[in-house]
């Protein structure tokens, strides 16, 4: 997926120059131990990161340590301990994106009956939901803050490699086998799926109705910031999910809209925030 993070115009997180490389591993590690899902030894953590084993327990104690992860001593293994608890729930409520965020997408849910979320890049290559709201129905599509979905993916992944387009040396054939590694329910050709991509740069906001997941309609936008000296982009966006028999015609269009105006604002607020 490097050549995903290369068009989407040199992420501030891919600029690290010098990185430390103790807490990189530490990073990997977590995020492994979340990925497996259960509890895993040392030697097995060492084995699929390419870790010295002797540095990877070195790791893992410390982690444990500070209840980042727990250890199981009878077994002798390892997984996501009660204090990354802690940081997400910190998180949510001091970082301004997800805080801003949340007021929109609580207004949009109840508005257009229609489940919302907002999501942030992770790296170059993932997305992960930081916020979310539910209509105040029977019946509405669940999403789980902490959720992790390829970059790329339904209309959030249109907008994402939309911002990536804005570079001159943008090739969209560099595109094709991170799309060819999408999970589809009804996938569409990739000049097709180019097409909604150049709909999101011409207009500001993605609809995806029901390639991802079938009967599904998502439409997002995304929310800009720069990223570099006279450039911008977006690592972050948001976005509505319901059936698609609901999300049609005017629907659909007043709640692109909404969600492209909304975005917008948040964008705003973000600059901001940055001066």
């Amino acid at each position: 997926m490097a050549i995903f993070m290369i068009m989407t115009m040199n992420m501030a997180a891919s600029e690290l120059r010098k990185p430390v490389v103790a807490v990189q591993r530490a990073v990997q590690i977590l995020r492994y131990l979340g990925g497996v899902q259960r509890p895993v030894g040392v030697n097995e953590v060492a084995r699929a990161l390419g870790i010295v084993p002797s540095t990877c327990q070195h790791i893992l104690k410390t982690l444990d340590h500070d209840g980042l992860v727990s250890e199981d001593k009878a077994a002798k293994k390892y997984q996501l301990g009660p204090t990354l608890l802690r940081f997400a729930r910190d998180m949510v409520g001091s970082n301004d994106f997800v805080r801003n965020a949340q007021g929109v997408l609580d207004r949009i849910a109840k508005m257009h009956q229609v489940t919302t979320v907002a999501v942030w890049r992770e790296g170059a290559d993932r997305i992960i939901v930081v916020a979310k709201a539910h209509a105040p129905t029977n019946f509405s599509i669940h999403v789980n803050i902490g959720s992790r979905f390829p970059a790329l993916t339904s209309a959030i992944g249109h907008c994402f490699a939309a911002a990536g387009a804005q570079n001159p040396d943008w090739d969209p054939e560099l595109l094709r086998q991170p799309f060819d590694e999408l999970n589809w329910q009804n996938p569409p050709a990739f000049n097709a799926w180019l097409d909604d991509v150049a709909f999101a740069r011409e207009n500001g906001y993605a609809v995806d109705a029901g390639q991802h997941i079938g009967g599904v309609t998502v439409a997002a936008a995304p929310v800009h910031e720069a990223v570099d000296v006279g450039m911008s982009g977006s690592t972050r966006a948001i976005a509505g999910v319901g059936l698609s028999e609901q999300l049609k015609g005017k629907a659909l269009n007043a709640l692109a809209q909404d969600l492209k105006s909304s975005a917008a604002a948040l964008s705003e607020l973000y600059s901001e925030n940055l001066v």
